[in-house]
């Protein structure tokens, strides 16, 4: 068939976009099973009508977040199985005195600070089963506590270079160090984290009120807990050498999948697991998920949708007197987009138009700032804006326990007004510093 003008082509890939997303957010059908049907859906239409091929849809599936996802969830199985969750849930039990309140905040204290130094999406998915395990043992609901560690790893996770994807694209592409990123970006990100904090305490605070009126005793031994002493060492030693090759990945070119990859042939050679029982641990439905997810937004890319938000957005920037409104309208319209579709192909969509506005003389730091604040917020609006949204929906799905299941809606009504306050307070301090 002929292919359709670009402005016919957005609309049919947006309508697609739309359809399922509905399908999605309403839960008629699984995530994995909608998204799928969406992403068949957009091949199919997309090549009929001449504005998505195959070969566009193959290659818009990012690799290096499915193997870094899988890579993460088969080292946390080898750790899992010596005992290392149990022992420190045990000690968050005790430490905690059994209340609430205290273990929410120490538990986005931990995810965030670790945020920072390897990626959001890795720390989620450390956190998350131990985050389960000791909401068992004091008998509280996991639900909150996992949806308030993604909200607040998302947000920590943007104050450093290596803390999210589209930080490392940004930083690679504007020739930005750590520490130059770091400097930057930590204002901006101080006081969202402190308000979202805040709110979340607010939202679950039916939740957080202590189980019983008297101080919660955990009689039990963490060094107990440990099954295999001599390979939780090892592994240790290798989740050390991954944690540093996380952060220093991007000097030595290494993907942060690679590295992944490094630390889990090891910890193959060490271990020796049953091969078929491990690949039983990977949540191969949200691998697919996500994979289904970049070929719907591969479509909308192709369609030529991102690229004229962009187009609109530079020539904005291109007036000195507009620059920090443009800013502002980055860092929302980045926000929103995120929240829907995904953070990595707008990221991907606006660098080079920044970059050439830099070499036409236009002064882009303020908007690589917001740029990399707006894709991070926008992730806590919606259970889809952040692959740690996912990995905790689905964790929560695989604890079997009733009351942990998170829905679309429960995790909307608490991250979209999230969300906008997050945004309101980061435009407040952006116009203050720029």
């Amino acid at each position: 068939m002929e292919a359709l003008s670009d402005s016919s082509s957005m609309w049919v890939a947006t309508a697609i976009l739309i359809v399922a997303y509905v399908l999605i957010f309403s839960e008629r059908l699984h995530r994995t099973y909608a998204a799928l049907a969406g992403a068949v859906a957009m091949v199919g239409i997309g090549g009929w009508l001449g504005f998505y091929s195959q070969e566009e849809a193959l290659t818009s599936i990012d690799a290096n977040t499915i193997v870094l996802l899988m890579g993460m969830m088969l080292l946390v199985a080898l750790l899992r199985v010596t005992g290392l969750f149990e022992y420190v849930a045990i000690r968050l039990a005790k430490a905690s005195g059994g209340s609430p309140l205290r273990l929410m905040i120490y538990l986005g204290v931990a995810v965030s600070v670790l945020s920072m130094i390897l990626d959001n999406v890795t720390t989620v998915i450390i956190f998350a089963p131990l985050t389960i395990l000791v909401t068992r043992l004091l008998k509280l609901n996991p639900a909150p506590f996992l949806i308030a560690q993604a909200m607040l790893s998302n947000i920590g996770g943007a104050a450093t270079l290596v803390g999210d994807p589209p930080n490392i694209m940004i930083g690679s592409a504007a020739d930005i160090d750590f520490v130059t990123f770091l400097i930057n970006m930590a204002p901006l990100v101080a006081a969202p984290w402190l308000v979202t904090l805040l709110l979340l305490l607010v939202f679950f605070r039916k939740d957080l009120r202590p189980v019983s009126s008297e101080p919660v005793l955990i009689d039990l031994d963490e060094n107990r807990a440990v099954r295999d002493p001599v390979l939780l060492r090892r592994m240790l030693l290798v989740m050390g050498l991954v944690v540093i090759l996380f952060f220093v990945h991007h000097r030595l070119g290494f993907y942060p999948s690679f590295v992944s990859l490094i630390g889990l042939a090891l910890a193959l050679i060490i271990a020796r697991p049953h091969a078929d029982k491990l690949v039983g641990e990977v949540d191969w439905s949200i691998l697919l998920f996500f994979a289904s997810l970049f070929v719907i937004v591969g479509g909308v890319e192709a369609a030529g949708l991102l690229e004229v938000i962009g187009s609109r957005v530079a020539e904005a920037a291109r007036d000195p007197n507009m620059l920090l409104l443009t800013a502002l309208a980055l860092m929302w319209i980045a926000a929103f987009l995120s929240a829907l579709i995904d953070n990595i192909p707008f990221t991907v969509t606006m660098i080079p138009i920044i970059g050439a506005l830099s070499a036409e003389g236009v002064d882009v730091y303020p908007l690589w700032w917001a740029l990399a604040i707006g894709v991070a917020l926008g992730g806590n609006g919606t259970h889809i804006g952040a692959t740690a949204n996912i990995v905790v929906v689905a964790q929560a799905e695989r604890s079997g326990l009733p009351d942990a299941r998170i829905t679309p809606l429960q995790w909307l009504r608490v991250g979209l007004p999230v969300m906008l306050s997050g945004l309101l307070v980061a435009s407040l301090s952006f116009a203050l510093i720029y």
